[in-house]
């Protein structure tokens, strides 16, 4: 398995932006609530240990480089590490990363780079290396500013780390910081939430996430609320949080750009998930990473152990691809350019989906002086019912 693409699938590269994700899979501990492809050290075996892992990230790079070819050369407009927690890697080995990401295809000159983080698993010193590294955006998992709520989720922060974080590293040089929001955790007050608001604020960070919870199977969380130790979490309330974080943020000076997004300028939005929404073109490198080029997309295998013994046997980690129908390609524009505020040309939608796009305005769901203009953007009412108003756009 070499993991070649169709040639239909490699000349289309860069042409719509390109950017690289690296999945880094390492947790100190797993939090209730996540079910992403992350292992603490106990639940790893050989092959698998942080020390290694830069190395074998650039080993599926070499592939990557040899998949594309240089026909044409891609130019890397975006990298996003993700996990998991990066930063439990050395600074320098995300260092090294970033610099094999640059040698193999070139980052562009406005390139925006991020890491995620957890607020104690970054320092003064390693946000500063970071930043001399090149990185320029960083998102912080803040998630609460109540002790009890992150007691609830298993973050192992205190109340006040995050901000911290986030003023070190402004002090470090980044240009942007972000901080995510979790909100509607059982026993979260609209007091808690309300703390959690203003403590962004006073952070002076430039973009701010905010999700609600989502309880998923297999969790720590969702096997507590199962045995009725915790309530199962409200869409009332859920509601009433994201009204609350709209008006805290937008009194702020932050505006809407996505659903579950907010950013104090247009150059502060995270143009890497950007990409992903508009349906650009990205390399996912690491156990369980995702890509899409060309309307080709696959994903590698999710265990670390796995993943290392295939690059070291000169194969590729992929484990499976498929390529988007047109109908499959339609179907997730309307679902996430929807989301955006620059919202949905109302002439990509068939007659069945422009006519749920009329029932829409006319319920007050999407904005009528845009929709005037031939764009299907929601209104702040939209924005709560965003899933019911795809469904109704779609056959």
């Amino acid at each position: 398995m070499d993991g070649s693409l169709p040639a239909t699938a490699t000349r289309a590269v860069g042409a719509r932006g390109f950017g690289v994700y690296v999945h880094v899979p390492f947790c100190a501990s797993r939090c209730g609530y996540c079910d992403f492809n992350t292992y603490t050290s106990a639940e790893l075996g050989g092959g698998a240990d942080r020390e290694s892992y830069a190395d074998t990230v650039l080993a599926e790079l070499a592939l990557a480089a040899r998949v594309l070819g240089d026909t044409p050369p891609p130019r890397v407009d975006t990298v996003f590490v993700g996990g998991g927690t990066p930063t439990l890697l050395p600074a320098d080995d995300l260092a090294r990363i970033l610099d094999g990401i640059d040698r193999t295809w070139g980052l562009a000159a406005d390139a925006e780079v991020t890491t995620e983080a957890n607020p104690e698993s970054v320092t003064r010193e390693s946000l500063k290396t970071l930043r001399a590294a090149g990185y320029t955006r960083i998102s912080l998992g803040m998630q609460s500013a109540a002790p009890g709520v992150l007691a609830i989720l298993d973050r192992r922060h205190s109340a006040g780390r995050a901000t911290a974080a986030a003023l070190e590293a402004r002090d470090a040089g980044f240009d942007h910081v972000n901080l995510d929001l979790i909100y509607g955790t059982p026993g979260e007050s609209a007091d808690d939430f309300a703390t959690s608001l203003d403590q962004v604020v006073a952070a002076g960070v430039d973009h701010v996430s905010a999700y609600a919870l989502i309880v998923e199977d297999g969790t720590r969380l969702a096997a507590r609320m199962r045995r009725g130790e915790l309530p199962y979490p409200s869409d009332d309330v859920a509601a009433d949080r994201y009204l609350a974080a709209e008006a805290a943020l937008h009194a702020a000076g932050f505006s809407w750009y996505e659903v579950s997004n907010w950013a104090r300028s247009e150059a502060a939005r995270c143009r890497h998930n950007l990409l992903y929404w508009t349906g650009a073109h990205w390399w996912g490198l690491g156990p369980g990473a995702h890509s899409h080029v060309g309307g080709v997309r696959w994903w590698n295998v999710k265990h670390p152990t796995a993943y290392a013994k295939r690059l070291a046997a000169g194969e590729s980690p992929g484990l499976a691809r498929e390529v988007l129908t047109p109908d499959e390609a339609h179907m997730e524009d309307v679902m996430l350019r929807l989301r955006l505020a620059s919202g949905l040309p109302l002439a990509a939608l068939d007659d069945a989906g422009r006519a749920g796009a009329e029932r829409a305005r006319a319920a007050g769901l999407l904005d009528a002086d845009r929709y005037a203009g031939g764009q299907a953007v929601l209104t702040l009412r939209g924005r709560l019912l965003a899933d019911a108003v795809v469904r109704d756009l779609l056959p």
